[in-house]
């Protein structure tokens, strides 16, 4: 998710798009006789006019005939997986593939995308965030940097961090009403919205601790550093940055895991009160920074990918398909799939690989939203 991720991984995708694709050109089919092949076969979840039947089935309407050829292969091939596809796959002649490829792309485009409304906003995953971090503003600060002692602060946290904590108040493994009160009802995407736009945003500096000596406590940290980064800078997502965090607010977290309240075995387990004290204090003085390079637009997505998928690309030069228009569900299903390396295509899953749910539910929404072409 970091932009500096996105913007190599779409350098790697624009390479590979030129080396990778396939030229082989596809036989060219009997389009009456892939009607009819359809007709048979294909109608039940991709109808004669090539829209999905439902959510999760894509459309294939005026869909690039070397794409569609490609793709039927590699469900024959099993690298992709569909076993109602590639049974039928295995039976079809090839005589019998080109046909129906030949149908399928010869069809016109379907009129607008899936959610075309000139009204709908796109919004990326910080300002699907923001917007939910107005509700944790009284305690956690408006940019979350908290001035409460014993609120932790959350601008700068490493998200997935951010994630498995929520979703320890939400299961009852850490102890606070009101946090599982003011969770209650989010679901994993608005979970990954809220990590996102906290971890952009910039850590405030602490001059001093209530708490503690922090002079003492920088030696103590050695012990933690392994895990936390120096001075408590995480460069690890799932483990949290301590700089510049409450004081107070670390050392309860600490005699938490001190006392399994919190689990965790290598936490301190025998420093003392005033030890533990003092590396909070330590901690807490030290300049932080944001765990993500910021908001990265609805804009940068589309330009990203439209190297390869927009209007302007002759899809026909290469084995990529057209999206503009497409299933919101089965964008979102491919592109974890790319991202999990569950299908094949070593650009697509480096292209992917940086994308968290929210990221790629925002792709999907854009791209679904478009006119077909």
């Amino acid at each position: 998710m970091k932009k500096v991720l996105l913007i190599t991984a779409a350098a790697l995708l624009i390479a590979g798009c030129q080396r990778d694709q396939a030229t082989t050109s596809v036989p060219e089919g009997d389009v009456d006789a892939g009607r009819e092949y359809a007709q048979a076969n294909c109608v039940a979840c991709h109808g004669m006019d090539g829209r999905g039947a439902m959510l999760g089935i894509p459309h294939l309407a005026a869909q690039e005939a070397k794409y569609l050829r490609a793709s039927l292969a590699s469900y024959r091939e099993g690298k992709r997986f569909h076993a109602a596809l590639k049974d039928m796959t295995e039976e079809m002649t090839d005589e019998e593939m080109s046909n129906v490829v030949a149908y399928f792309s010869s069809l016109p485009p379907l009129g607008g995308g899936d959610t075309a409304d000139p009204s709908i906003v796109i919004k990326t995953p910080y300002e699907r965030g923001a917007e939910l971090a107005a509700s944790c503003a009284d305690c956690h600060g408006a940019d979350g940097n908290s001035t409460i002692p014993g609120i932790p602060s959350l601008a700068g946290q490493q998200p997935r961090y951010f994630v498995t904590a929520t979703q320890a108040y939400l299961h009852g493994l850490r102890d606070i009403d009101t946090m599982e009160q003011s969770l209650r009802g989010l679901g994993s995407i608005d979970l990954e919205n809220l990590a996102l736009f906290y971890a952009s945003q910039k850590p405030a500096v602490r001059e001093d601790s209530p708490i503690g000596n922090p002079a003492m406590g920088e030696p103590l940290s050695a012990q933690c550093g392994g895990c936390h980064g120096a001075h408590g800078v995480s460069h690890d997502s799932a483990t949290p940055t301590l700089a510049g965090q409450d004081a107070v607010y670390l050392a309860k977290a600490t005699e938490a895991y001190k006392n399994h309240t919190r689990h965790h075995d290598v936490m301190l387990a025998d420093s003392t009160d005033e030890e533990i004290a003092n590396i909070a204090a330590f901690y807490s003085v030290q300049v932080s920074r944001p765990a993500e390079l910021g908001n990265v637009s609805a804009q940068q997505l589309i330009d990203m990918c439209d190297r390869c998928h927009g209007i302007e690309v002759d899809h026909s030069a290469l084995s990529v398909p057209k999206i503009n228009g497409q299933d919101i569900e089965y964008l979102s299903r491919s592109l974890r799939a790319y991202r999990d390396d569950r299908r094949e295509s070593s650009m697509m899953h480096k292209m992917a690989l940086p994308y968290s749910d929210t990221m790629i539910e925002a792709v999907a929404t854009i791209y679904a939203a478009r006119p077909a072409n």
